[in-house]
């Protein structure tokens, strides 16, 4: 592949004008056209020493040493195409293109140079078979042009990203056609929109869906709306710059933010169309100049005047050809209103951040690389800053405001320096430009702007569902408001919603509501000004606790209903604030009672929670006079957590407490959980004979208890451990008198696991069909209820089965990617040691060192989907599986 050029770069664009309709006229004949004019794009291109860049829609993007290369490429390209004889178009497949030079470093296989975005609108202001120059570009291609070539200069342009003016010319040639209408810029209609300081960057798509909308003949009043620094302005701009030649009586801004009285609002659209207030019936004076006119009226932050709804609504209906495009943080509710949301960017994610061409493809990495540069000039986004900008975005809430204002620290801390500073985002955010409204200079001041257009009640309700982590349901958000406040939760949060304050989040059944962070820091903020920070974390606290109470099964090991696991996954942050909170405060006791009583969802879910074994330790520490109950629970989930990380050492010890706490409450439920607990321990640890004698204890406790469920799986790792020590005659009876027992009572968990132990036991009998089998059932439930420990399992017993095939390369490859799949889980076991070490030590044994390592390391890039499809297909292609 060609190296980049770097430095001072030349770029050539284009695009096939009119293509969307060709497209649907007939794609069959513009499929072939395009791929045609491709192929003679990269003839010119590669002619003249110019590198490919990109492919965009229709168009291309190529990049050249010189300004002279990238001239001579564009002429002959447009002389090629006009040559051809098109069987799309009546013959004709018209091309716009544009020239810029700019200096540039290539960031992955693409650019992120200042001047592309100038570059593509002035692209998008030619015409079909028209080659654009910028101002640089002619200074340095002029005196040596190609062969009867020249150029016309077109004058000053304000070209559509209303940037500054462009100094724009046209390349002419004998081949080529000359004469073409104005270009496409702002002076080709009556128009107000404001010059802006920055190029625009980003949000094609939210651009063109705006456009689209104002298109269609029922949409004549359409608002955007979102949060402060959101960059609704922008979008609205840049889509009223595309629609000039929609609106032959102009486009016009009105700029309402300096406004807080609706009566206002009228007299603000006469003076910028220059309508005279003279005396009364000013609304009527303007519905009858809008009468006769086509135009669009783009009237910019409306919330705070959101009372003149009335006045507008009643202009439209006088006024049939006007549009109104509107930008606000909260709709105005009226009839014939389409609301537009314009949401924060998309974001990559930082803990599994792709490559970085597909990095620097997000609008936010991209918005942040470019206001670096304007700070910084050498600037670039690299392998090693990458995950530390994706996180500087997350962190910000991938809203454009505080990506400006943190790209613009760039200047004194690296993108990492600037990260590790962000815990708190609304000091550091305090070094706007002065040049834009006081509203955007700060992102206080953008949130401040929205919090005080709320009522009295509205602010404490906001104030107050700040404690909320993870965001909150309607019956989360009840619990912790003032019970005294006169208004109603629902309205309330319908209010905030409206004014972009909380976002409602698609979720089956019950709506989720949360605050961006940026947001929520600011309500905390104010939380504690007002002195209820206390009294919501314990109202937050109290809710965690009857929660989890209500989730928990009635009995250790009892399967938590789905419905519930999916809302304790979403309300673990919130957990996390309540148990936090809860030590701080010295709450050991209650701390401790919240996370016992979620034991399965720890159980099941969790297994290797490190935060958990912190959390657990900090509240015993806090709480030795808590019931045994409690006590014997937590030293049970500290016992499991230690041994599924492989802290063998803590393990035994939590086993030991655990045992003392079960004594101390004397109930046959606590020991046998407790013998059941030891048990669990030594089998992680390859100690079958312990681990058996406390198993034969623990079963007869837990039927005592009434505790089939959890004596069932207590039977079933007794007898996987027979099986592994060799008497399969009675191993294998018991075992499958377990998982029948189990399948009685829907434990799907333990039912997992069982299945996984039987696949081994089928394994140890030579049964390779009933082996893949069990395997194979296992990783079709847990895929179902999301359990990936058991997938890794049965994926590793499949291992097995391939071995045994004969197969000791893919059994390598699954070993790898099991391997792999875990550490990156931060679990040190996904199985008993017995199984794991057996079936790594056969395979091992069955191929060379080298072999081995490499099969191994071949299976760990793959990814845990990709490895149970192929440990699925093992037992698939040989027919194993039992249907």
């Amino acid at each position: 592949m060609p190296e980049l050029p770097s430095g001072t770069v030349t770029f050539l664009f284009t695009d096939i004008e009119g293509g969307t309709a060709l497209w649907e006229r007939d794609r069959a004949a513009m499929a072939t056209a395009v791929e045609r004019h491709h192929t003679l794009l990269r003839a010119a291109i590669e002619t003249h020493h110019g590198v490919l860049v990109k492919i965009v829609g229709d168009g291309i993007q190529a990049a050249f040493s010189t300004a002279l290369d990238a001239v001579a490429a564009a002429l002959d390209a447009q002389r090629s195409l006009v040559r051809e004889r098109w069987s799309v178009a009546d013959g004709i497949l018209a091309v716009r293109m544009a020239v810029h030079t700019t200096a540039a470093v290539p960031e992955g296989r693409d650019y992120l140079a200042p001047g592309l975005n100038r570059l593509a609108r002035l692209m998008s202001a030619a015409h079909g078979g028209q080659v654009l120059l910028t101002l640089v570009t002619q200074n340095l291609a002029r005196d040596a042009l190609p062969p009867n070539a020249s150029l016309r200069d077109l004058g000053e342009h304000p070209l559509r990203d209303l940037y500054e003016l462009q100094r724009v010319f046209q390349l002419l040639h004998p081949d080529l056609p000359a004469d073409f209408p104005p270009i496409r810029s702002l002076a080709i209609g009556p128009n107000n929109l404001p010059v802006q300081l920055t190029p625009f960057l980003g949000r094609e798509e939210q651009v063109a869906r705006v456009v689209d909308l104002l298109s269609r003949e029922d949409v004549r009043l359409l608002t955007i709306t979102g949060p402060g620094g959101v960059g609704k302005t922008r979008v609205a701009l840049q889509a009223a710059a595309d629609v000039l030649e929609d609106f032959p009586d102009g486009v016009w801004f009105v700029d309402l933010s300096v406004l807080d009285d609706p009566t206002l609002v009228p007299p603000a659209i006469a003076a910028v169309l220059g309508v005279r207030e003279e005396g009364s019936g000013l609304a009527e004076r303007l519905a009858g100049v809008l009468g006769g006119k086509r135009l669009l009226l783009v009237l910019d932050n409306f919330e705070r005047v959101l009372e003149a709804a009335s006045f507008v609504t009643r202009l439209l209906a006088r006024a049939p050809g006007a549009n109104l495009l509107v930008t606000s943080r909260a709709p105005m509710h009226t009839s014939g209103e389409q609301e537009y949301s314009l949401a924060p960017f998309l974001l990559p994610d930082p803990a599994h951040l792709p490559p970085l061409e597909q990095v620097l493809q997000f609008d936010a990495v991209r918005l942040f690389a470019e206001r670096a540069k304007a700070v910084k000039p050498d600037f670039t986004v690299t392998t090693a800053n990458a995950s530390a900008i994706a996180g500087i975005c997350h962190r910000l809430d991938g809203l454009p405001l505080a990506i400006e204002l943190a790209a613009a620290l760039v200047r004194l801390l690296s993108p990492q320096a600037l990260l590790m500073r962000l815990e708190k985002r609304l000091p550091l955010l305090t070094r706007g430009t002065r040049d834009v409204p006081a509203r955007q200079q700060t992102m206080r001041d953008a949130i401040g702007w929205s919090h005080d257009l709320l009522t009295r009640e509205e602010q404490s309700l906001l104030h107050r569902l700040a404690v909320f982590s993870g965001g909150c349901t309607l019956e989360a958000a009840a619990a912790v408001a003032d019970p005294e406040s006169s208004i109603d939760v629902f309205d309330g949060i319908a209010s905030l919603v409206d004014k972009s304050l909380l976002r409602q989040e698609e979720a089956e059944g019950e709506p989720r509501f949360r605050m961006l962070e940026t947001v929520r820091e600011f309500a905390l903020e104010r939380l504690e000004e007002g002195g209820k920070g206390e009294v919501s974390r314990g109202r937050l606290a109290a809710w965690c606790l009857a929660l989890v109470q209500e989730a928990q099964p009635e009995i250790i090991g009892g399967s938590m209903q789905p419905r519930w696991v999916v809302l304790l996954d979403n309300e673990l942050p919130n957990i996390r604030v309540a148990v936090n909170w809860l030590l701080e405060r010295g709450e050991g006791r209650t701390a401790l009672r919240l996370l016992t009583a979620a034991e399965d969802y720890w159980s099941r879910r969790r297994p290797n929670n490190v935060e958990l074994c912190r959390w657990l330790t900090a509240a015993l520490a806090a709480a030795a006079e808590a019931p045994a109950a409690d006590r014997t629970v937590a030293h049970y989930l500290l016992a499991l957590v230690n041994s599924t990380l492989g802290n063998d050492e803590d393990a035994a010890q939590h086993a030991q407490l655990l045992l003392r706490a079960a004594r101390e409450s004397g109930e046959p439920a606590a020991l046998g959980l407790a013998q059941y607990g030891v048990g669990m321990v030594w089998e992680f640890r390859g100690d079958g004979g312990r681990a058996a004698a406390a198993l034969s204890e623990a079963v007869p406790l837990l039927q005592a208890a009434g505790n089939a469920v959890l004596a069932a799986w207590a039977q079933a790792d007794l007898a996987d451990i027979l099986v592994w020590r060799g008497d399969l005659e009675v191993g294998v009876p018991m075992l499958d008198e377990a998982l029948a027992r189990l399948r009685q009572t829907g434990s799907d968990w333990l039912i997992l696991l069982v299945l996984n132990q039987r696949g081994h036991a089928a394994l140890a009998q030579g049964d390779l069909p009933r082996a893949a089998g069990c395997f194979t059932e296992s990783i079709t439930v847990a895929q179902t209820i999301q359990q990936t420990r058991a997938t890794l399992g049965a994926v590793h017993g499949l291992a097995g089965v391939a071995l045994a095939l004969g197969q000791p390369e893919r059994a390598a490859r699954l070993l790898g990617a099991v391997e792999a799949a875990r550490e990156a889980l931060g679990m040190g076991r996904i199985t008993q040691k017995h199984h794991g070490e057996r079936i790594t030590a056969d395979t091992r044994a069955a191929l060379e060192a080298a072999d081995f390592e490499r099969a191994r390391s071949a299976g760990r890039e793959l990814t845990l989907e990709e490895a149970t499809t192929e440990a699925l297909q093992t037992a698939e292609s040989l027919r194993l599986v039992r249907r």
